[in-house]
This record gives structure tokens, C-alpha cells and sequence, in this order.
């Protein structure tokens, strides 16, 4: 079956604006707890996946749409939504926003299994539905909550986004503060955007004027913050300006863009600091997603009586979220949103996957897609789930769960992180708090699942002993790592998860207990080489890992900033660092791979190193932790290979001898695992007839 013709940006414009003046005038008859009050359907693709089958579940279809919902700002659910207060309302006093959404569901919803995955999007991107869930029968749903409106969260048929209001002042002039804005490793005449991460800084000067801005070079940064010579760039030597060879300095205007009268130095960090107009109410983010996931559950049409196309087949409900996604979840769980305006819980499970920070959203002039590089916002306040000291920032005792634990809406929590998120996302002051002298307890609600030496998600899996090239380091001109990219995967683990997870939440039936490093089993240590026992192997830094750590810092960002919510608004821009956070990191073993963690069969049955670390290769973070990509440092085939290059590590014909001998250790690797509960017996088998037919030894 075709799929329907897509309408244009300008018709679905008009739509949008028809939709919600029609959904207002209904709004005086409904009640003032009513959240989603329209719902519109823009496209119906029925059969969805090529029409496949997917057993008893039969056919799916895809319906996107939006939906259009209103938040009263003084009930407690929303009040602590930063700025909502200043957002404008509608005649009824209320705060309106617009969420894209997506759903798959089987045509037939009285096959489906009656539970629903609500999916964070990750950056504006529409997550397809995962085979395996169809398979089972599943619902999924994913909704807008960026909304920045800028690169991939702009406004578009492709994206999922939030349309939310700016925040103005009581007397109606714009509200500004100071923004901070960064470009590295660039050369030549050409302008060049503002970027964090991956999309434009969304956020623009309240002037042109660069008399009212300040621009300085950086000749260096330590992972600690430390700064190295810095130097002023007079306002008259750039310009907020489109320019390059052909249209010279000062250029044309542009808002977006910074022009240099003598270019731009690979060797430098260019760091502007600029006053800034018109923020968006970002933390309206949180409620979009919480009442979508409200709606769609639990109620039967919107306000106009349109039907919501899941009423009645949701029985459970889990939320879940990758990366920035899952550090959404977090947050969205420590400020309280699984509990509806109408006192319901939302989710019943929540799946933050490699998250360990809380996201930095709900902040006047916030940049949701920074990734914890230097000044960037997410590991203020709390990063543990119930109430821990935090000694060395100052701040009372506090965990991401006190809220819903006040309201008795705490959803089931399964988390699994990989090595990645220790050495660059900050993630271990999570188990041991900012002190990192004792193992914080979890409750009973939540499991968490390390998956010992993976690059950020993952690798892709199989078993070669062809090295793959090196991995370009995530975010906008880091450069790439110096080592080959790791290919050790969660994806096997994570299906296993996904499994548990269903019937923990659909039948009580209780996952495996949690596993990962702690301090007092002794593999989670200083992430130093002696404290790791990390081995000196050739190719590699001698000094490596140590400094190659990420740590957290400690920012003064004023007084305006709370920090144990991790919302308000910064106004010390860049901000001072009051302390940096030791970090630990798990302990290896002679090999240089992680001890403790979940079974992972590659892992088990190693052809090399494999690392949650790489080295930046070249450029301005030349030998500094290669973002958050993974490396991976091959064995030696044989024992002459080695000892030729002083390899202390044992070849691959020393371990397995022969390719039958590699097939045998994974098989031995894929009973370990299936019988600890992290292995599916479907996977387990594709895994060793991958291993036979591979070239290890061959």
C-alpha cells in the first residue's frame, strides 16, 4: 500500500492554526484539569512496516499527528516548571504548547499486549519501532519535549518537537541574560555557527552590537577546567556576520554566526559570552510528555470528543529513554511528573539507558543538548535515586526519587549504563555519591546493569579480528580517537532487559539482581592505571588511562540557581569551578578488560581490549578523552607477534589455539551468560553460529 502524500510545511501550518483555535474555543467547556485537549491526526500509514506480520499481533500501523495541550501554572504538578509563571495564557489563565507525537500499534488493537512504550526522542530524531516489541504485540508511542526550536528540534514533518512559548517579564519587555557559546577546531576566513553538540546554540543576541559581548581565545583546556592562556579579541576584530573569502570581514549581518577580521586558529577555542533575548519555557517539556503519556493511557477522546486511537488497550505503561533521552527521565522523575494534574501515576516502569546525569532542561536560557563538555549543565544536584549527603557541594541530603516517593507514584526502574559513561559522562557519583567513600544504596524499585567495557550504546557486535578504523569523537569538530573503535555490543544485553522488564512490570515478576562494580567488592576504584592495574601495552599512552577521566565539576552559577533541582537561571556565565569530583572507575584485569558487570559474551571471550575510552588523535583536544567513543586494542595472533611488540597480553593462538578452540570458549561465554539472565536463548545461538562462521583463527 502506498503511503499517504506528506502536506506542506505552509498547509500544515494553517492546519495547526485552524486545530488549535478550534480546540480553544472548546476549552471554556472542559473541565480545568484537562491537559491534551486536541488531538490531531496528520498522517496514517495502515499497514506500517511493509505490511509485515508480526504473529498474533498481526499487521501494525503508524499514525503521526499533534497534540495540543494547556498547563495551569499555579498546581504544584507545574509550578515548578522554570519561568511557566511568565509565560503568556490564554483567556482562560492557562499556558498552551503543541507536541508532535508518533504511535505504532497492531491495526487490530484488541490483539495488542496492552503494554505501551512511551519513547523519549533523542535530539528531534523519530525512533522506529523495535522489531522485537512488534513481535510481542507491543504499543509504542514517542512525543516532542525539545523545544528550541533549533537544527534537528526545529519545526518539521521529520521531527519530533514541542512548539513552546517564550517567557516574557510582567511588564511585557523581553526577558535576557548571559549565554555562552563555543567553536573549536576551525581555520580560514568562513563565519562559523555556534554549536552545542550537534545544533545550533538556539538562543540569539539581544544585540549586534559586539561592544556588548565579550570573545575570548583559549590556547588550552584540562578536563578539570584548568584554562590555559587566554586572550580578548576587541570588539572591533569581529562581528555577528556571515563571511568568508568572497565576502570579506565585517560581512553581512547575522545573528547566528561570528566573523573574525583575521579568521579563525585550529589551535584556539573561540568562547563568546553574550547578552540574550526571549527564552523559551523549556521546562514545559517534562508536562508535554507527561500528559501525552497521560492522554493516551488513560483517556477516551480529547475535549472535542475526537477518540484517542490507544483508549482502552493501554494496561501498562513504561517510559523510556537513551543517552540525552534517558537523563530526560531522570529529571522528569525528580521533579515529580509521574503524577498527573489528576493525582494518577503516569508510567509503571521507567528505562533511563546509558544515562547517568539529569538533564539540564528545566533552566531559563537552558541548552538541553549539551553532552557534559566544559561549562555544559546535567550533573548538578542529586544523581542517585534516594536521599544521599552531598558533603562536598554543600547541598542537604537528596535523591531523584523524593518526590514520587511523597506521592507514592514511583515507577519499577531498570538502568544500564556501559563503560563510556564512566570515563566521559560522569557517571560513578551516582553508586558513591560526591564523596565516593561509600556504595549509596538502591531501593527496591530500581536494578541497575553495568555492561563492562562498551562504548557509549554499544559496538556492532560479531567476531573478526579485523580492527575497525577509529571512531570519529562525538560532537561537532572533536576529531576522531587514535585507537580502533569498539566493537563490544549491548545489544544482546539489552534484549534480555527488555524481556525482564516486561514481565516485571506486566507480571511482578522480579528481574535479576543488579549488578556492577562497587567499592566494596574492590572493582571500583580510582580511575588512575596503578589503582585499575591497567596494563602498559604498545600503541598506547604508558601514562593512559589516567587523566583520561571526566570528572564532575562543582560550578558557582550564581545565586539564582538551584542547584538540587537543577533549574533557575544561570547569571555567572561562564561560571566559576568551586571543586572537581575524584571519579572512580572498574578495575581491570590483566587484559585491560572491566571486572564486575553483566556477562557479556564478547567480553567473556575476548580478541582484544575493549575500553569505554579513546584518545583524541589531533586538534585543540589533541590527547584528551575522545569525547565518549570507545576503543579497542587487539591481541596479538601469535606468541612471537607479541613478545616482537612487547605485548604483555596473550595472543589468540595462547588463549584459544585454534579457530574450533575460540568457537568453544563462546560457547562456554553464551551458557555463562544465559544462565545469569542476560542472554535470550534465540541470541545465544546466533552467537555461536556467528563465532563458526567467523575468521578468528581461520
Amino acid at each position: 500500500m502506498s503511503k499517504p502524500a506528506r502536506v506542506s510545511m505552509f498547509q500544515r501550518r494553517l492546519t495547526q492554526a485552524a486545530a488549535l483555535t478550534l480546540a480553544l474555543m472548546a476549552l471554556a467547556s472542559v473541565p480545568a484539569q484537562a491537559r491534551i485537549i486536541r488531538i490531531v491526526i496528520d498522517q496514517r500509514e495502515s499497514p506500517a512496516f511493509d505490511g509485515d506480520n508480526y504473529g498474533a499481533a498481526g499487521q501494525y500501523e503508524t499514525l503521526t499527528g499533534r497534540a495540543y495541550g494547556v498547563l495551569d501554572p499555579a498546581d504544584p504538578h507545574n509550578s515548578v516548571i522554570q519561568d511557566i509563571q511568565l509565560a503568556p495564557r490564554n483567556a482562560q489563565g492557562l499556558v498552551e504548547y503543541m507536541t508532535t507525537f508518533q504511535i505504532s500499534k497492531p491495526i487490530d488493537l484488541g490483539k495488542s499486549s496492552g503494554l505501551l512504550w512511551h519513547d523519549v526522542p533523542n535530539r528531534g530524531s523519530r525512533a522506529r519501532f523495535a522489531i522485537e516489541e512488534r513481535r510481542n504485540g507491543d504499543i509504542y508511542l514517542s512525543n516532542g519535549w525539545q523545544g528550541d526550536k533549533s537544527g534537528s528540534t526545529a519545526p518539521d514533518p521529520d521531527h519530533e518537537y514541542l512548539d513552546a512559548p517564550v517567557a516574557r517579564n510582567p511588564d511585557g519587555s523581553a526577558i535576557t541574560g548571559l549565554v555562552l557559546g563555543r567553536i573549536m577546531n576551525e581555520s580560514g576566513p568562513d563565519s562559523r555557527p555556534l554549536i552545542v553538540h550537534n545544533n545550533p546554540v538556539p538562543y540569539h543576541p539581544a544585540s549586534l552590537d559586539t561592544n556588548l559581548a565579550t570573545l575570548t581565545t583559549h590556547d588550552a583546556e584540562a578536563m578539570d577546567g584548568t584554562v590555559g592562556a587566554t586572550s580578548l579579541i576587541a570588539p572591533s576584530d569581529w562581528a555577528w556576520a556571515k563571511c568568508g573569502a568572497s565576502n570579506p570581514f565585517p560581512g553581512t549581518p547575522d545573528a547566528t554566526q561570528i566573523c573574525l577580521r583575521n579568521g579563525f586558529d585550529p589551535g584556539l577555542l573561540y568562547q563568546v559570552a553574550y547578552t540574550a533575548k526571549d527564552p523559551y519555557v523549556l521546562g514545559i517539556g517534562f508536562a508535554a510528555f507527561r500528559d501525552a503519556g497521560a492522554f493516551f493511557r488513560l483517556e477516551a477522546h480529547d475535549a472535542e470528543g475526537a477518540p484517542n486511537p490507544l483508549a482502552g488497550h493501554v494496561k501498562w505503561s513504561i517510559s523510556r529513554g537513551v543517552s540525552q533521552s534517558g537523563n530526560f527521565l531522570r529529571q522528569f522523575l525528580h521533579l515529580g511528573f509521574n503524577q498527573d494534574e489528576n493525582q494518577r501515576q503516569v508510567y509503571d516502569g521507567a528505562w533511563p539507558i546509558i544515562a547517568g546525569r539529569r538533564i539540564s532542561l528545566n533552566v531559563r536560557f537552558a541548552q538541553p543538548d549539551g553532552v557534559l563538555m566544559l561549562y555544559q549543565l546535567g550533573s548538578e544536584g542529586p544523581q542517585w535515586w534516594t536521599p544521599a549527603p552531598d558533603p562536598v557541594r554543600g547541598l542537604s541530603a537528596a535523591g531523584i526519587l523524593d518526590r514520587c516517593t511523597a506521592t507514592k507514584t514511583c515507577p519499577k526502574i531498570i538502568e544500564h549504563f556501559g563503560a563510556a559513561e564512566v570515563w566521559a559522562l560522569k557517571l560513578t557519583p551516582e553508586w558513591v555519591g560526591t564523596q565516593g567513600i561509600e556504595d549509596l544504596p538502591l531501593p527496591d524499585n530500581v536494578r541497575r546493569y553495568y555492561i563492562p567495557g562498551t562504548a557509549h550504546g554499544g559496538g556492532a557486535g560479531g567476531f573478526s579480528v579485523k580492527p575497525l578504523p577509529p571512531p570519529a569523537c562525538p560532537g561537532a569538530e572533536w576529531g576522531r580517537g587514535i585507537l580502533s573503535a569498539n566493537p563490544l555490543p549491548h545489544t544482546e544485553t539489552a534484549n534480555a532487559i527488555r524481556t525482564h522488564f516486561r514481565n516485571w512490570v506486566m507480571k511482578n515478576e522480579a528481574p535479576p539482581a543488579s549488578r556492577y562494580p562497587t567499592l566494596k567488592s574492590g572493582f571500583l576504584v580510582d580511575a588512575t592505571k596503578d589503582a585499575l592495574g591497567f596494563p602498559t601495552i604498545p600503541g598506547v599512552p604508558a601514562s593512559a588511562p589516567t587523566g583520561l577521566i571526566n570528572p564532575v565539576l562543582d560550578y558557582d552559577l550564581g545565586p539564582d540557581f538551584n542547584a538540587l533541582d537543577g533549574s533557575g537561571a544561570a547569571t555567572l556565565v561562564p561560571p566559576a569551578i568551586k571543586h572537581v569530583i575524584a571519579m572512580k572507575a572498574p578495575r581491570v584485569d590483566a587484559d585491560g578488560n572491566e571486572l564486575g558487570g553483566v556477562p557479556v559474551v564478547l567480553h567473556e571471550a575476548p580478541l582484544g581490549s575493549y575500553l569505554g575510552w579513546n584518545i583524541t588523535a589531533a586538534g585543540f583536544h589533541r590527547g584528551q578523552e575522545c569525547n565518549y567513543a570507545g576503543g579497542m586494542i587487539p591481541f596479538a595472533k601469535t606468541k612471537q607477534e607479541r613478545l616482537a611488540s612487547g605485548d604483555p597480553r596473550l595472543s589468540l593462538e595462547e588463549r584459544y589455539v585454534n579457530h574450533d578452540g575460540y568457537v568453544a570458549a563462546v560457547e562456554i561465554a553464551t551458557k555463562k551468560a544465559e544462565a545469569s539472565g542476560f542472554l535470550l536463548a534465540d541470541d545465544a545461538a546466533a552467537l555461536i553460529r556467528a563465532a563458526k562462521d567467523s575468521d578468528v583463527l581461520n
